[in-house]
């Protein structure tokens, strides 16, 4: 997605509640800002968000120090999920359709959100109720069809993740999928390093997807000098070439992948850009596919 003039004092607030997060005093806090703020004014404003977004976290954790602020964040949400899981899914085994509530269910997950203003208190969640009232939400933008059609024709799935602990409720979307369809691969990418509260190959382990199987994971890059690849580059559109399905999770993945033909995009929308350009409210739940022409 195209980057906005209003984007810019997003990522300035970001990086100011991330110094926070890391514990960084008033001090480095202010230094962090600087560093923020001069990268952005030495930057071209245009072109994708997403270079500049991965750009402005790796100043954060350059100059706070802390590798990954929001580490004990993910991990409080990942078994928070885990222990709610036997009741998310017998809500999702006794529905008419199984594979849109579990549907429904991965999207609410995405509230789990802090690059947005999120309001969800991150010392001591409480997702239950949320996610429950979330689950009775229409889809604003719906292409279920679509979605149920592809998959019947797919024998390769790729699944961009997005958050630690919404990925719990992503498991239970791939397990209700594998009941109704055999696969040759799942393949799940997720980020190389730390980014905000995005999932890692350690929150993988930490909710043992590797359980499933035909599962194999990839990564991309968090803006690190790390030999993942970029988000933008051949590798990654070699990988969407390579599936028969794309699954593109969070406003993130949205905002990397918008303008890719043939992909499906699932989240809620926390961005007031992202729900303009989606012609929906904000907290509107999408299951968007973007139609190849």
């Amino acid at each position: 997605m195209k980057l906005n003039l209003d984007c810019i004092p997003c990522f300035q607030r970001q990086a100011l509640e991330t110094s926070r997060i890391a514990g960084a005093d008033t001090k480095i806090q202010q230094e962090v800002l600087r560093k923020v703020i001069q990268k952005l004014n030495n930057s071209k404003w245009e072109g994708n968000t997403w270079p500049l977004v991965l750009q402005v976290h790796q100043i954060v954790r350059q100059v706070t120090g802390v590798k990954d602020p929001y580490k004990k964040i993910k991990q409080k949400h990942n078994q928070i999920l885990l222990k709610l899981y036997p009741i998310f899914e017998n809500k999702v085994n006794i529905q008419k359709d199984p594979l849109l509530a579990a549907i429904k269910l991965s999207i609410a997950g995405n509230i789990i959100d802090f690059g947005p203003q999120n309001k969800l208190n991150s010392k001591e969640p409480n997702l239950k109720k949320p996610l429950d009232e979330l689950l009775k939400k229409n889809l604003a933008e719906n292409n279920y069809q679509e979605f149920k059609e592809k998959l019947k024709k797919s024998r390769k799935i790729l699944f961009f993740l997005d958050n630690a602990g919404e990925i719990v409720l992503d498991r239970l979307l791939l397990e209700t999928i594998l009941k109704t369809k055999d696969l040759e691969k799942i393949s799940l990418v997720v980020k190389a390093g730390p980014f905000l509260n995005d999932a890692t190959l350690e929150d993988i382990k930490q909710i043992n997807l590797s359980e499933l199987g035909i599962l194999r994971f990839l990564t991309v890059s968090n803006g690190d000098s790390n030999h993942a690849p970029k988000y933008n580059s051949d590798t990654v559109q070699s990988w969407i070439k390579q599936h028969d399905m794309t699954i593109c999770k969070g406003q993130g993945n949205y905002e990397a992948f918008s303008d890719i033909k043939d992909l499906f995009f699932m989240l809620i929308t926390k961005c007031p850009l992202v729900a303009s350009r989606l012609g929906v409210d904000m907290g509107s739940f999408i299951l968007k596919y973007n139609r190849a022409s």
